[in-house]
């Protein structure tokens, strides 16, 4: 009986403290919902600078998707830095493909030279926050003639170490002894990688990815950094252009904004969860 009732209260409080996380979304749906009217009226104190609590409503009067036809169908500039934001997000996942997948197999297969001494440098360069490498990344990259191009943002972001380290992890479960036997068979490396490493390994992958989507959809500091013509910032740089007065706008920006992040996460959750426990196994 008393275990029923502790886990009863257990389950109560993880309830409760589950709703707290979903009210800012409900504030955002109620807020994209609302005539500009409860909008003015709700966020009037914020807006006159009064020294008075907000008064909001999650359930609106008199809702309207006037603010929705007005982004979807009368707002260009909407749609031109949600593209900026796919293009980004999609070339920066497919080149840490391209660079991660490759160098973590080496990591976790090959034991050549001062492998363990490059593994701790990739380390330490991952926990690197981005305003340590942002001078350095800057005149690289107005070496190469990218500052003010989407290169600027892309290209660091592919030769970002944390892909490789997860992903090294997911390789580091593969046994050893499968590997030597597809040797001794006869199998070549690249086969070895194509039909052992990457199937094997496939969730350790997908949660990078995943990982990567719901860090780089979000980017702030680098575009910001390196990116001077606003008609090629990202989505993120977007949202706070927009004023106080067309607060209605902005909320649906907001939610346009959070649709891709949550669906890539329901999508991955079960990688994401995979990736996560391996790269908490000690080495």
């Amino acid at each position: 009986m008393r275990k029923n009732i502790q886990k009863g209260i257990t389950k109560t409080a993880l309830f409760l403290l589950g709703a707290a996380f979903c009210i800012p979304v409900l504030f955002l749906l109620s807020g994209s919902v609302m005539s500009r009217y409860e909008l003015t009226e709700s966020l009037m104190p914020l807006m006159a600078d009064r020294e008075e609590l907000i008064r909001w409503d999650f359930i609106p009067m008199y809702p309207t998707f006037e603010h929705y036809i007005r982004v979807l169908f009368q707002t260009p500039q909407f749609f031109v830095v949600f593209w900026n934001s796919v293009k980004i997000v999609i070339c920066i996942l497919a080149g840490q493909l391209l660079i991660a997948v490759p160098a973590a197999w080496a990591f976790a297969v090959y034991p050549f030279r001062f492998r363990k001494i490059l593994f701790t440098l990739y380390i330490v360069l991952m926990l690197m926050p981005f305003q340590v490498t942002m001078l350095s990344n800057y005149l690289v990259l107005d070496g190469l003639g990218l500052m003010d191009t989407h290169g600027a943002v892309i290209l660091p972001a592919v030769f970002s170490t944390y892909p490789v380290f997860l992903i090294y992890r997911g390789f580091c479960g593969l046994p050893k002894g499968l590997i030597e036997a597809a040797r001794i068979d006869g199998a070549g490396e690249w086969t070895i990688f194509r039909h052992l490493g990457l199937p094997l390994a496939s969730g350790g992958i997908l949660s990078a990815v995943v990982l990567g989507f719901l860090e780089y959809w979000s980017l702030i500091e680098q575009p910001l950094a390196f990116l001077k013509d606003q008609t090629l910032w990202p989505l993120s740089l977007y949202l706070p252009e927009i004023s106080i007065e067309q607060a209605g706008y902005s909320f649906v920006a907001s939610i346009i904004t959070l649709i891709p992040a949550v669906f890539v996460f329901l999508s991955g959750r079960e990688y994401l969860e995979q990736g996560i426990i391996a790269s908490a196994m000690k080495e």
